[in-house]
Parts: structure tokens; C-alpha cells; sequence
């Protein structure tokens, strides 16, 4: 069984000397001041690969002085086996030790596992979920240096748990001829075969658990397959030859060897086999020897017809043709890897042929299953020896056995590509270590070989003898595979004793790159919760990158692989796996590991450093460092992530002590962010946006230094976001005069907290000196609430007031430019301040009559032009348009003002005596200006368009008065107005509109009522107008003066008729068949239009006779038609009155013919006294069933008669008469018969005679109805 390690303490200060340093463009810790300067072009051009030193997190690795001879990583394992022959599996990312045995006598040399584990993601890191539990509560074990301990005296290890990831085989080689086999859950399940040479490779059947096979090959030069083996076991393999060999080979043939193993020998003769590897799939092994490189089919996986297939050889590759190759075949080693697609890097961000960058693409499994099925049977395999890199694809045996020959069916190699190393870096090179990065780019760790002729790092002995040179750093190159060409300047790794190291002592590992999980699975653990279900090599702690601190420094996630309370004691040859798991201090795992994508581990016998792709926040750091700033900040633009791990990865630290550094200026001009931002709200974001303003400045500061200042104030725009740094760099760009730059990016909106109104009282104070037409842009630009205007009102005041610029100065070719733009400037600095007035005055001053009238209209400011009614009339009208220019573009010209007096004189401002004064004292009477002020006065609205000037719109009417109770309108409202407006000036507008717009003289002269006849009759005379004059005599009451000039001056027989309808006169009627009498014209007109209004009989009488009269015949017949109208339209008129009265007559006697309906009251089952009835008022309130005049109770057997009338109110027949008057005496009429008159049987006799005389008889005595009705009518009346 292999022993444990024994445990001693390092060495003082070999940690201490332990650094790494990345050089030509990689930031690395611990890196010396003292590192050698390289060329500016290699400074300039970004890293591919970010490094980091991984050896002080191996402090169990290098214990006691060991080093590390072979090491590989797989799954979440690595595995590293030492020059003592110890075996260390750690945990990734963790880098816990999980299990450390010891192996071998001698140096390891070869390493396998099987099953190959899955990417660490896919058993949902079930291995770090154990290994970081209860870590921190186990007990400290006590160090003891005894060295004669027994083993029984040893404290009992715990198991490695049983995890999915854990339940695998660890195969050894050793240059002890040992191959040891090892359970990482079982210690007892263990194998230990000696070869009697010396093992270089061994490699391990994928199905080793349950077939108990694998390949080993060393020195002797056999690839011997070995198969089974009892387990807890040291045995002799049969080829290692001798007397024990043969004889456990013959008591194995018969079956009483106890189960030793059986060993063939597949390939022998070649010289020492150096490399042996499982493909992917288990069906392919390659193993390399000295003669070249050799490929065979397995017997894993076949078909039934295709057995004869396994352990067949498929390939051969001869080795590399180079200088020095038979001396050096047995020392310079072959690497070989087999390689999963699914777990490349993408292309994204890397040069590709043409020296452009890859976009992004899918995710490389995306990729990888996007292709068809049959080329994702092809399995790749790659080779580096000595200088040389092969690329395999190995076609495994078709299916198609019926179509194809045996040959056909046979697995074949294709040779993709075959580099030499020498031609591509120009330097003579040994291959240390080879893995696929990318599709397109190979990883190569080139060891570089010294010159022969450089003897600088040659050692000289005392006696002049040379040793062998010193070794130069490794080198890790990057080669695109389509181009043939290193795609970036390669990266020397400067690591810990390199100067004695060879080829052979590097290794270079592997981890895939992240990949999402299309499955999901019940049980989900602990690090799966934190996870999710991204499943790669750290995939499990997706957000361990984010929350370290959460994730590692809680006691749940420190573990230590022993229980808790058990009993330590120390060992002088072991100690337990529980000592070494438990470190002084609960250390992070290195953020390198934590990464999604590709892990590359390169180890040397001291030392472990970890490659991967640089992160967003590692470019923008680059950048930053390379003084970049306007990549780094549109590269934080779109990824604001990339900011957040840069400057959070202190915070996250539990071993940083958080210090105050002394702060720049650009970092306190960020101060006003945090004033605004609570702690609670300070995230990713936060991060974000303030890195985004430190690295947006030093861009404005970095083009400021170049004298870019055009760009720089462009930048500002973009990358400025606060108060205080807009404010600072304002004043920069002020200083240098730089105005024009900076001004159009200026935040024109609030900020918070809001930038200082200096700044842009700063910029405005200089274009009001400098550029007044920007000036001018600017105030329409920039809102008010920006800036003091006071302040820009001094400025523009003491521009004017000193005459530097003047109302006939000349600017650019154009008088008064810069005058005019200053004063319409402080016309808006004066809105602005509230100061309307003195905007109006500016606008006046600038003749600016649309901007004036708005301001008038707005701020109602016509009483401060109250004192110039012309001038402000006059606005728009310039002096050649007063002398010459015609009515309708006078109208047009002052259609605004007038309006706004209109409204002011509505509303009292400025009452019409003011603005007929003066414009009467300017221009007299009439005059037009006067007269738009009438119209509009008079109308209540401008004409609509200056085409209808001589026919405006008819005014409102005025409100009628036949109608009292109806509610006026606000046409009624404004006629109404207008009228007590013009009523003191009617005969001022009655000249005007006689003067100018006859169509309102009329409607004027019959609404309105305060103007002189006399005057009125007098301008309808002059100016001939006859219908206004005819209204005029007729009001004057001289109506035969009207009609007679209707029908001298106008001969308008329709209007005389209508005239004496209106007059309503008989004896004007008689006037006008008078006057008619003389024109046959007339005559006729009269028998065509005067219809009904006189008697047609009376007109034809006065025709005179022997008088000729054109069209008399038509006119009598028109005259007879209408009269035969007129009669049968009342004729059908009676016919309809007389039906309609026929209706009512007999719908009365219906109702007089019905009976009334009354309620009586029950009689009583006593006695009924006969009481004589008392005399009493009549009952203010009538109820049903009662008398309305005695109220008393009517019931069924009353002898009295009962009186009932269609208002339901019911009397005995006495109580009716004397409802009025209580001492009234019944008439004689109704005392000479009884109520009813009895018949034979002693009943009552109800014949219908008795009923008709009893009826004819009360109408008589009874009256006109029903008096408590009557008396509510009139109490009603």
C-alpha cells in the first residue's frame, strides 16, 4: 500500500523567494522593479493571457524541499506527483488538498485518471461542497518531528467523501519501474505493479472500474497492457523478466496466481515510449516513442463485426527531423492532447487572418453541436515534439458495413497541419507544453534553447572547465493555426529557478471553458444554490467573483478533511491527510481560478501559474495603464460591469485593510456624487458611473495636453455628468480662451445638484463683448432659469450706454447688426425679469411690431401706449403706405392694434373717447383709421380679410324685448355693449360709416337710437341714400313723404307694399293706390304683389278707364288665384275647427254621463240614534268616505241624497246647499218629494225616470260645481 507523506516544515524563506514575473505587457504580483525594459511596440500592444502565480496557495505541495516532476488537472482535480514520489490531489478552484499519498521511491513521471472526470460543473461541484465544510472547527494537529513512531500509533484518516467527482483512479508512473493505482474514496483499493525499468507513461482504461486495464510504457520501450490485479497487492508485472515473473506468469496461466494481473506487450522495439493517452471516447490510445508517433484503435466501443479492430495500430508518424535528434530522442519529450471542442474559448476578441478582431458568437458548445453528427465523431488530437506541432483528425470505423469493404470500414488519421516551431518564431525552440486555445489559435510553452555561441550565462569552474549554459525563462507563444503566424508578442514567464531547469520540467494543463447544462437535476446542493445551473470548471460558484467575501469567509465554507474531536498524533515517516488539509490561516481561492472561461496551468518543479483570458475589467485596466481613455470609456459604456470587479476586488478582500490614499482632483471633483448617493444605493452601478467620470476626465485632460480642444469640449459633452466637474472644466477651457469649444456642450437642463449660474453667466458675459450673434443663439438655446439675467442685463446696458455699439454702427456688411441683436436680447432679459414694459419700449425702438403686439396682447399693455393711439396704430404702416396706399391694405396693416383697443375698450382700459380724440385731432373726420375702430367697435370683430372690406359682417343683433324672460346670448351681450360704447359717438358713426361702409349704416340707423335725425337725414340726403332716408321719414312719422319717395326716387312697387305693411296704416294704403293710379306699371305690380293686404275690389274700382296696362290680365288672374287659395285654406281651416270642437262636445258629455266614484264608511253593528244634525263649519281637510261639508261619515244606509262631482268631493244634497250659507232654507222644488220613491215590495224604486226628473231638478238648486273646488281655484288665482 502506498504510505503517507511524511510532513516537516518548509524551509525558512523558501516561500519568500518564490516571485513570478509576466513581462511584455501582463500585469503579474510580486512582479521586481528590476524587470528588463522591452520595446515600445511590445508595450503597446495588449496581452492575450492574463497570469498569476498560484505557488503560495501549494504550501502543502512544497513541503519538506519537494518538487513537483508531473502534474495534470481534470475536472475539478489537480494532481501533482513530486520528485519523492508523492501524489497531491487538490480541489479547483479551492485548491484544498483533498488526498496526498505516497506512491513511489522515486520521481514520478506520468500521471492518469478514470474515468475522466466531467467538467466540474456537471457532478454540480459535489468535491468543493465537501471539501469547504466545518473547515474552521476542526482541532489544530500537533506537529511532532518523532521519527520511530509505529504505524499503529497513527491517527485514522478520513475518507475523501463519495462524490460523483471523487470516485475515480489515480494512475502513477515512476522512474521506480513502480505503476501505482489508487481510489481517491477507497485507500484500501490500491494497486502497485513493478516493471523492472523505469515507467515514463501510464495511461488508465476509461472503464478501468470495471475492466481493471491499462497501458504503461517507460525505457524499455514495450507498450505493455495490463489487465487486472488484486487489489491491496504489490506485484511483478510478467515482462519485467526473472525467476518470480515467470513463475507467477505459469501459476497465472492456471489460474493460482491469486488474481496477480495478466500483461501483454502490444508494441515493442522502438526505443523508450515518453507519452500515452486515452482518447475522449476511450476508442483511440496514442503513444509515442523514439521512432515517431504511433495511433491505435482500442477495444472499447465495438462493434460485434469489429473486433478484430482492437489493439490494432492505425497510424504512424515519424519524429521530427531536426539537428541533434539521435543524441536527444531519448530526453526531448512528445505532449500530446486530445481536444474537446465544447470547451475551447471563442474567437471573440482575438486577430483573426486578415488582422481583424472576431466578433461575438455562440458560446463554444453552441458551436460545437451546431455541426453535424458525423464531424462530431471525428476526434482531434494535437502534438508537439521537440520543435515540431501536429493536428490530428481521427475517423473512427464506419457502421456501414454493408456498402463498404473491410478496408473502407477501418478507423483512419488524417494529418490536418504540421508547423515547425523554428520558422514561425524564428528561434530555436523545444515544445514544453501544447493545448488548443481557440479553433483558430494554438497555446505553445516554448523552451527557449541558449545560443551555442552565448556564453554569457555559461558558468566557469576553478579549473576552467565549462558547465552546461544556463536556461533561458519559458516563453508561452500564441500562434493562429490558419496563418501560420504568432498572433501577439510572446509572454516570458519568469519563473522560480528557471536557470537549472530543462524542457522536460514544465507542464502545461488544461481546463475547459464554461458550459450551460440543457439539464437540470432534483437534488441541489449548498455551492448549486449559489451557482445555478451553470455548469464549467468554476461554473458551480458563478458569483464567487462577485461575492467572494460571502462565499469563502464564513466557518460553513472552511473545511478540514478531518473529524472533529478526533486524536492526532505525529508520525515520524506520515502524516495524516488532516494535518496537511488544514492551513495556519483559512486562505481565498485565487480569483483566477473562479474564472468561466479556459484555465491554463503551467507548473515547474517550484512553481504554478495560472493563465487566463483577460476580463473586461483586466482590458479596461490595460487600457487605463496605456493611457487609452477613450477606449476604456466606451468600453465602460458598453460593459459597465467591467468597472465593478476593478474597483471592488479590495472590498471583497478579508486580508485588505481599507487606508485613506490621498486623493487627486479629479477625485474630489466626483465628491458631489456620493452627496447625492446613500451608501444603501451605492452598486455595480455606482462603481460604474464614477469610473466612467475618472477615466471620461483623464480622456478631457489627455486631448487638452495634445491641444485637441475641439474634441476635448466634444468629450465634455459625453463623459461629464456632474456640477462640480462641469464647472472645473469650464474654468479650463475660459482660461485658454477656449469658449467656442466647450459652449455647445454645456448642459442646457438642471443638474443635481444644479450647475452654478456663474458658468453660464461666464459664457454669455463673453459673446456679449465678442460675438453677439451667438449670443443671440444662446439666449434662444439656454432656458432663463439657467443663469442670473440680471447680470446679462448690466452687461448689455453698459454695451449700449457707452455707444461701443450703436444703432447705425455696421457689422458684417449690415447696419445696426450688433445693436439690433442687443436690444432684442435684453427686450427677452427684461420678459425674463418681469419688466414687460421696458420690453415693449426695446421692441418699439426695433420697430418690431409682431413681437410688440404679442407682448401687448399678453400682458395687456395697451395703456402704456395710451398716450400715441396713432403710433400704435400706426405700427406696422410705414409713411408711404398712410399717403398712398389703399383701404384694404391700410386695413390689413392695422387689423392687430385696432383689435386689441377693441378689446381694451370692452374690458375699460382705454375707453373710445381716448382713441376717438386723438386719432380725430391727428387726421380729423372722417378718417379710415377712425373708421376700423368703429367697425370693430360696432361689429365686435376685424373685418375677416381685407378682400371684404366694403361688405363686413352684419353686427349682432341687439337683445329683443318682446321677450323679457329669455336668456340673452353673448352675440345679445356684445350688441349691447357696443351700443352703450358708441351710443355717446352715434352720429360720429354714422359720418364714418356713410363714408366708408354703407352696408353698416342702415343696421346702425335701426338699432341705435342716440343719434340725430336731423344729422342722419341729412348725410342720407347728400350722399343719396334713399332706403336709409325712407327710414328715416318714417321714423320722423312722415310717412306719406317715405312712400311717396319709394315710389318716385326708388319705383320699387314690392318695398312700397312692404312699407305700408309695416306702417300698418289704412289711409297710407289709400296714398299709395293714389299715387299708383298715374303708372300702369305700378298698377300691375300692385295686382301681382298686393294679394290679400286690401280689398282687390277696391283696386280694380280705381283703375281709370280706357287706361292701357301691359299684362293686366295676368295680374287679375295672380290677384284671383291667391283669393281662391285664401279661401280654401279657410276653408279647410273651418273644417278642422269644426271637427275639433265636434270631438271635445262629445268627449264632455262622456264624461258627463260617467258616474263618480266615492267611498262610505261601514255601518256600525250598534243601535243608530237619529240625532238632529248639528250645524257646523265646513272641514278644512276633505276625507274620502266623508261629507265635504258636514264630515260626517256617508254610509250604505243614509237616507239623504248624495251630490257627487268628477273632483271626487261628495255632500249630502242639504249640506251642499248650505255649504255657503248655514240658514238657508231647502227649495220648495226638492221639499214636495221624498229621496226616493218606494216601491210595492218596500224597496226603492231605481227606474231610470225617477233618476232623470231627481237630476233635472238638482241642477236647478245645485249651482255652477262643486264649491271646495272653486274656492281652491281662486285661492290658487
Amino acid at each position: 500500500m502506498a504510505p503517507e507523506v511524511e510532513d516537516e516544515e518548509p524551509e525558512d524563506g523558501a516561500e519568500e523567494d518564490e516571485h513570478l514575473a509576466i513581462r511584455n505587457g501582463t500585469a503579474a504580483e510580486d512582479q521586481p522593479d528590476e524587470e528588463d525594459e522591452v520595446s515600445e511596440e511590445e508595450e503597446d500592444e495588449e496581452p492575450l493571457l492574463k497570469y498569476a502565480s498560484l505557488t503560495k496557495h501549494l504550501k502543502s505541495v512544497y513541503r519538506n524541499g519537494d518538487a513537483t516532476s508531473t502534474f495534470m488537472v481534470a475536472g475539478g482535480k489537480m494532481i501533482l506527483g513530486t520528485h519523492n514520489g508523492n501524489i497531491h490531489v487538490l480541489s479547483v478552484p479551492s485548491l484544498n488538498p483533498i488526498h496526498v499519498y505516497h506512491a513511489h521511491t522515486a520521481s514520478t513521471t506520468g500521471l492518469s485518471l478514470s474515468p475522466f472526470p466531467p467538467p466540474l460543473g456537471l457532478t454540480k461541484l459535489d468535491a468543493v461542497n465537501k471539501n469547504v465544510s466545518e473547515r474552521t472547527d476542526s482541532p489544530r494537529p500537533s506537529k511532532s518531528k518523532q521519527s520511530n513512531a509505529s504505524p499503529s500509533s497513527r491517527t485514522p484518516k478520513q475518507r475523501v467523501p463519495l462524490t460523483p467527482s471523487n470516485m475515480i483512479y489515480i494512475g502513477s508512473a515512476s522512474l521506480d519501474g513502480n505503476v501505482c493505482i489508487q481510489s481517491l474514496t477507497d485507500p484500501k483499493d490500491v494497486q502497485l505493479r513493478n516493471f523492472g525499468r523505469p515507467v515514463q507513461a501510464v495511461a488508465l482504461s476509461p472503464d478501468y472500474r470495471s475492466d481493471r486495464s491499462y497501458l504503461s510504457g517507460g525505457l524499455a520501450g514495450n507498450l505493455v497492457l495490463t489487465v487486472g490485479g488484486r487489489t491491496g497487492t504489490t506485484s511483478k508485472s510478467s515482462t519485467a523478466g526473472g525467476t518470480a515473473a515467470a513463475t507467477s506468469g505459469w501459476l497465472g496461466s492456471i489460474g493460482l496466481s491469486a488474481n496477480a494481473g495478466k500483461d501483454q506487450i502490444l508494441h515493442s522495439g522502438e526505443g523508450a515510449i515518453s507519452t500515452i493517452k486515452w482518447s475522449l471516447s476511450g476508442k483511440f490510445i496514442v503513444w509515442v516513442n523514439e521512432k515517431g508517433i504511433k495511433i491505435m484503435r482500442s477495444n472499447l466501443h465495438l462493434d460485434s463485426g469489429d473486433t478484430e479492430l482492437g489493439w490494432k495500430r492505425i497510424s504512424h508518424i515519424d519524429h521530427p527531423n531536426r539537428p541533434g535528434w539521435e543524441e536527444m530522442a531519448g530526453i526531448w519529450k512528445a505532449h500530446v492532447e486530445w481536444i474537446d471542442e465544447a470547451g475551447l474559448e471563442s474567437d471573440e476578441g482575438f486577430p483573426t487572418a486578415n488582422g481583424s478582431v472576431n466578433k461575438a458568437s455562440d458560446p463554444p458548445d453552441v458551436e460545437r453541436f451546431k455541426s453535424p453528427q458525423k464531424s462530431r465523431q471525428i476526434e482531434k488530437l494535437i502534438v508537439g515534439w521537440s520543435g515540431t506541432i501536429w493536428i490530428f483528425n481521427i475517423h473512427p470505423e464506419s457502421s456501414n458495413a454493408g456498402t463498404l469493404s473491410n478496408e473502407g470500414r477501418k478507423p483512419h488519421v488524417d494529418i490536418v497541419t504540421m508547423y515547425d516551431l523554428k520558422s514561425i518564431l524564428r528561434i530555436d525552440c523545444i515544445i514544453s507544453g501544447i493545448a488548443l486555445y481557440t479553433p483558430n489559435l494554438l497555446l505553445v510553452l516554448a523552451y527557449i534553447t541558449p545560443e551555442e555561441n552565448d556564453t554569457s550565462n555559461a558558468k566557469t569552474t576553478k579549473r576552467g572547465r565549462h558547465r552546461r549554459q544556463n536556461a533561458l525563462q519559458p516563453e508561452m507563444r500564441i500562434i493562429n493555426i490558419t496563418t501560420k503566424e504568432e498572433v501577439s508578442v510572446a509572454d516570458t514567464l519568469n519563473m522560480s529557478r528557471f536557470e537549472s531547469l530543462s524542457a522536460t520540467d514544465y507542464h502545461l494543463g488544461v481546463l475547459p471553458a464554461m458550459r450551460i447544462s440543457t439539464k437540470t437535476t432534483n437534488q441541489k446542493g449548498y455551492v448549486e444554490a449559489i451557482g445555478g445551473h451553470f455548469e464549467a470548471i468554476g461554473g458551480g460558484i458563478w458569483d464567487a467573483t462577485m461575492y467572494p467575501t460571502r462565499l469563502f469567509s464564513s466557518a460553513a465554507s472552511v473545511t478540514s478533511i478531518g473529524s472533529p474531536g478526533s486524536s492526532l498524533k505525529g508520525s515520524n515517516d506520515a502524516v495524516t491527510a488532516n494535518n496537511i488539509a488544514t492551513p495556519k490561516t483559512a486562505e481565498l481561492p485565487h480569483p483566477a481560478t473562479l474564472t468561466h472561461g479556459m484555465k491554463i496551468f503551467i507548473h515547474s518543479p517550484y512553481d504554478c501559474v495560472i493563465a487566463t483570458k483577460p476580463s473586461l475589467s483586466d482590458h479596461l485596466a490595460w487600457l487605463d495603464h496605456h493611457h487609452k481613455y477613450e477606449e476604456a470609456w466606451k468600453l465602460l459604456d458598453r460593459y459597465p460591469e467591467a468597472a465593478y470587479s476593478q474597483s471592488d476586488k479590495a472590498s471583497d478582500s478579508i486580508s485588505s485593510t481599507p487606508t485613506k490614499a490621498q486623493g487627486s482632483l479629479i477625485d474630489f471633483l466626483n465628491d458631489d456624487i456620493s452627496q447625492t448617493t446613500s451608501s444603501g444605493q451605492r452598486g455595480p452601478h455606482f462603481q460604474a458611473e464614477k469610473e466612467k467620470g475618472r477615466i471620461g476626465e483623464q480622456w478631457v485632460q489627455q486631448l487638452i495636453a495634445t491641444n485637441e480642444w475641439a474634441k476635448a469640449g466634444q468629450t465634455c459633452g459625453l463623459v461629464l455628468g456632474t456640477s462640480s466637474t462641469w464647472e472645473h472644466w469650464v474654468w479650463v477651457f475660459a482660461e485658454a480662451n477656449k469658449y467656442e469649444e466647450i459652449t455647445p456642450y454645456i448642459p442646457t437642463t438642471q443638474l443635481h445638484p444644479p450647475l452654478p449660474s456663474l458658468v453660464y453667466e461666464l459664457i454669455l458675459g463673453h459673446y456679449v463683448s465678442t460675438d453677439r450673434p451667438r449670443l443671440q443663439e444662446l439666449l434662444e438655446l439656454w432656458p432663463s432659469d439657467l443663469f442670473d439675467s440680471s447680470t446679462i442685463v448690466e452687461a448689455i446696458e453698459s454695451k449700449l450706454k457707452t455707444g461701443e455699439v450703436r444703432e447705425d454702427s455696421t457689422e458684417g456688411d449690415v447696419t445696426g447688426r450688433d445693436w439690433r441683436i442687443l436690444t432684442s436680447a435684453l427686450a427677452k432679459l427684461y420678459l425674463t425679469n418681469g419688466q414687460a414694459r421696458k420690453a415693449l419700449s426695446c421692441y418699439i425702438r426695433l420697430q418690431d411690431a409682431d413681437a410688440a403686439m404679442q407682448l401687448i396682447s399678453e400682458y395687456h399693455l395697451v395703456s402704456a401706449v395710451a398716450d400715441d393711439i396713432p403710433g400704435f396704430i400706426l405700427l406696422r404702416v410705414t409713411k408711404t403706405q398712410q399717403q398712398s396706399a389703399p383701404l384694404q391694405e391700410l386695413e390689413a396693416q392695422t387689423l392687430e392694434p385696432i383689435c386689441l383697443l377693441v378689446s381694451e375698450a370692452h374690458q375699460g382700459i382705454v375707453p373710445p373717447e381716448t382713441v376717438i380724440s386723438q386719432l380725430t385731432k391727428r387726421y380729423g373726420i372722417p378718417n379710415p383709421y377712425l373708421y376700423f375702430y368703429f367697425r370693430a367697435l360696432w361689429t365686435g370683430e376685424a373685418a375677416s380679410s381685407t378682400t371684404t372690406t366694403t361688405t363686413p359682417s352684419v353686427p349682432p343683433k341687439a337683445p329683443s324685448r318682446n321677450h323679457p324672460s329669455s336668456q340673452p346670448t353673448s352675440s345679445d351681450l356684445l350688441a349691447s355693449e357696443a351700443l352703450t360704447l358708441l351710443s355717446p359717438h352715434a352720429d360720429t358713426a354714422i359720418t364714418l360709416f356713410a363714408a366708408y361702409s354703407r352696408p353698416l349704416l342702415l343696421p346702425f340707423l335701426k338699432t341705435s337710437t342716440s343719434y340725430t335725425l336731423s344729422h342722419a337725414s341729412s348725410l342720407c340726403r347728400l350722399h343719396h341714400f334713399t332706403p336709409e332716408l325712407v327710414y328715416l321719414l318714417s321714423k320722423e312719422g312722415r310717412t306719406t313723404s317715405a312712400l311717396r319717395l319709394i315710389i318716385d326716387s326708388i319705383g320699387d312697387v314690392r318695398m312700397a307694399i312692404e312699407f305700408c305693411k309695416e306702417q300698418n296704416d289704412t289711409s297710407l294704403w289709400d296714398d299709395l293706390l293714389d299715387y299708383s293710379m298715374s303708372k300702369p306699371s305700378f298698377i300691375r305690380g300692385l295686382l301681382q304683389e298686393i294679394g290679400t293686404s286690401i280689398d282687390p275690389l277696391k283696386l280694380v274700382q280705381r283703375i281709370p278707364l280706357g287706361l292701357e296696362i301691359e299684362g293686366l290680365k295676368e295680374g287679375l288672374g295672380r290677384m284671383l288665384r291667391e283669393y281662391e287659395v285664401q279661401e280654401s285654406i279657410s276653408l279647410g281651416v273651418a273644417r278642422v275647427l269644426r271637427g275639433e270642437v265636434n270631438e271635445r262636445m262629445l268627449e264632455r258629455g262622456r264624461g258627463q254621463r260617467k258616474g263618480v266614484r266615492f267611498d262610505i264608511a261601514p255601518l256600525e253593528k250598534k243601535a243608530v240614534v237619529e240625532k238632529e244634525r248639528k250645524r257646523h263649519h265646513p272641514p278644512k281637510v276633505v276625507r274620502a268616505g266623508f261629507c265635504a261639508g258636514c264630515d260626517d261619515a256617508i254610509n250604505e244606509h243614509g237616507r239623504d241624497f248624495l251630490v257627487g262631482f268628477p273632483c271626487a268631493h261628495v255632500f249630502h244634497l242639504p249640506c251642499l246647499l248650505r255649504y255657503e250659507d248655514e240658514d238657508r232654507e231647502l227649495p220648495e222644488v226638492l221639499a214636495s218629494f221624498s229621496p226616493f220613491d218606494e216601491g210595492g215590495d218596500g224597496g226603492y224604486d231605481r227606474s231610470i225616470g225617477p233618476k232623470v226628473d231627481h237630476a233635472a231638478l238638482l241642477r236647478t238648486v245645485v249651482g255652477s260645481g262643486c264649491p271646495v273646488a272653486m274656492h281652491h281655484v281662486d285661492e290658487q288665482g
